[in-house]
């Protein structure tokens, strides 16, 4: 590691959890498919789903504050007056109102079309980022690196049921989703808090869940899900993907260029469909996954060319 730095800076270290965060980001498809099969949640059940979101990450925020107080990482779990009202915006951007667009849209609209749009939450961070960072500009090769990532996520969502039609509580909600990601990204980016950003990750989380679960409640019971020990199982390892994916990306975007850091996340998408097609019968490999893949590659590739020259 070079002198000086922490594991969130070195150059050889940032891709490498920036990859594995993705990673995780992208096993949680194919093992939300699973949990919604193992608990009896149909398509159309939004409000079910919001629960299930807010219990996972309710469970992800209490994994976090666990590990903060076993491995005594931090001399205390409190949180300053002063940061509370930002928490508490970030909750509701990051975790309450993403998921919230994010499941009404996907209700109204095709996984492909969801998956493609998702993805402008990216292109967002790194236009933005050039306008509000100096050291964060757009150049050739990101620029080259941008496009050809996102035509890798249209790529491997190819599937035929993608057309031009727009619903505002459809494709409207998965931008919004998107959006509220981007702002997210930005507030962490941004913030001057001194917290430490494992608490950071489980606060926010904390309070966004408990809001998603609110609104849950409004429609259904508490105890709607059908909890069989797999489902307790699968629960469990999507409040881990969370708690590990958020608190390692918080980190990466604390100590790097936000939009360096937000091209990664096209790769998510792809190791979806790849885990997918290990995961699930009806999922297979496709050609168009192993093109994909090797487009957003060449995109981080591209990206990282720009990095060693800075």
């Amino acid at each position: 590691m070079e002198k000086g730095k922490n594991i969130f800076q070195s150059k050889y270290m940032v891709p490498i959890l920036a990859l594995f965060a993705c990673f995780l980001w992208g096993s949680a498809f194919p093992v939300l498919k699973i949990s919604y099969r193992e608990m009896a949640l149909a398509s159309e059940d939004i409000y079910g789903k919001m629960l299930f979101a807010g219990y996972r990450f309710l469970l992800a925020s209490l994994f976090l504050i666990g590990w903060k107080i076993f491995s005594k990482r931090g001399s205390s779990l409190k949180v300053k007056k002063e940061d509370l009202p930002f928490l508490i915006r970030l909750g509701l951007l990051q975790t309450t109102l993403q998921y919230f667009f994010f499941y009404i849209g996907l209700a109204n609209t095709s996984s492909v079309k969801s998956s493609i749009l998702n993805s402008l939450g990216t292109f967002f961070i790194v236009v933005v980022s050039h306008f509000l960072y100096q050291d964060d500009r757009l150049n050739l090769n990101k620029t080259i690196g941008l496009v050809v990532g996102f035509l890798g996520v249209i790529i491997i969502n190819l599937k035929g049921d993608f057309n031009f039609s727009f619903k505002f509580i459809g494709e409207g909600f998965i931008i919004l989703s998107a959006v509220t990601s981007t702002i997210a990204a930005i507030m962490v980016k941004n913030s001057r808090h001194e917290l430490d950003r494992v608490l950071l990750t489980a606060y926010q989380m904390f309070i966004g869940s408990l809001i998603l679960i609110f609104i849950a409640l409004f429609k259904i019971s508490p105890f709607s899900l059908n909890f069989t020990f797999k489902g307790v199982l699968l629960i469990i390892y999507l409040a881990f993907v969370s708690a590990a994916a958020f608190g390692i990306w918080f980190n990466l975007i604390k100590y790097n260029r936000l939009g360096y850091i937000s091209i990664y996340r096209f790769s998510i998408p792809v190791s979806g469909a790849l885990l997918s097609a290990l995961m699930l019968a009806e999922e297979t490999l496709s050609f168009r996954a192993i093109i994909a893949l090797i487009m957003v590659s060449f995109g981080i590739i591209m990206i990282n060319r720009r990095e060693k020259r800075a």
